[in-house]
């Protein structure tokens, strides 16, 4: 955290990296039992990279941010990172310092409230930091954490229900969190991911542990298991689809699967009036702290 707060942001994610390769995978000897890192050392990194170890020193240390494109590229081939990661280094050498930037709150169009009252489906709209801005009765029905004012990310570390709810909360919050650091991407100074991350980071070691590892991946399309405790389990596929500065997300089954069949029965125990309370941010309140 020292590194990212200082503006070494690129020093400490070339450090978290090369923790988590074993020089077995970079196919060097163990080295015995007086390895002192868990992963390579900053010397066989630069040896791989085919650069000087003074010259990765002073890259790890942030004495020199204006590394060439073809010395990321060796980096990135010798840290094993694919093509998301390979793009968010690319993208650490290359931001440069900006000026503060006031918080704006989120808005969600008019129409968009239109058609999640249309859809027949759980949907909702998220903003960048996992704010819940809006739903419908359906997302609500399938999960009481999608109500808009809440957090997803928050919720899933934090509430209990929304752990049980996850099949495999592990890799849930191992993606939300990789997900969540390459949407801040150079945003670093945007005040609601600074107060979220710092809110998480004191009550969550989960977060913590995940954070401190450096994963980035994007979180779009895809498909999760859920527990619900009154339909019972739900395999679900997740599309997120931006809309202006949001993201409606909707999750949908297969169709004619049994998770649709409990989705239909969740749909008629649940309320089918929309809801109205994302209307907080459309008139700037933000969500809650």
């Amino acid at each position: 955290m020292k590194d990212e707060e200082s503006g070494n942001r690129l020093g400490s994610y070339l450090r978290a990296r090369r923790e988590l390769v074993s020089p077995a995978q970079a196919g060097l000897p163990p080295g015995g039992g007086n390895r002192r890192v868990p992963g390579l050392r900053r010397e066989e990194v630069a040896l791989l990279a085919g650069i000087s170890p003074d010259y990765y020193l002073r890259l790890e240390r942030g004495r020199d941010k204006n590394p060439s494109p073809q010395v990321l590229e060796s980096l990135a081939r010798v840290l094993q990172l694919d093509d998301i990661e390979r793009t968010y280094l690319l993208g650490l050498a290359a931001a440069r310092p900006r000026a503060p930037r006031r918080k704006r709150p989120e808005h969600v169009p008019p129409r968009v409230h239109e058609l999640l009252a249309h859809l027949q489906i759980p949907a909702f709209i998220e903003g960048r930091a996992f704010d819940v801005l809006a739903s419908n009765s359906m997302a609500i029905a399938l999960s009481p954490r999608l109500r808009p004012g809440l957090n997803r990310l928050r919720s899933l570390l934090l509430d209990p229900e929304e752990q049980a709810f996850h099949q495999d909360w592990t890799k849930a919050t191992a993606d939300f969190i990789a997900a969540l650091r390459t949407t801040i991407g150079d945003d670093t100074d945007n005040p609601r991911f600074v107060e979220l991350v710092g809110e998480l980071a004191l009550s969550s070691q989960r977060f913590r542990t995940l954070w401190a590892r450096h994963d980035v991946r994007s979180l779009d399309g895809g498909t999760t298991t859920v527990h619900h405790p009154v339909v019972g389990e739900l395999r679900l596929h997740r599309d997120k689809l931006p809309i202006d500065d949001v993201i409606l997300v909707v999750y949908y089954p297969d169709k004619d699967s049994d998770s649709d069949e409990k989705l239909q029965l969740l749909a008629a125990l649940s309320h089918t009036e929309p809801t109205d309370t994302a209307q907080q941010f459309n008139r700037g309140e933000g969500p809650p702290t």
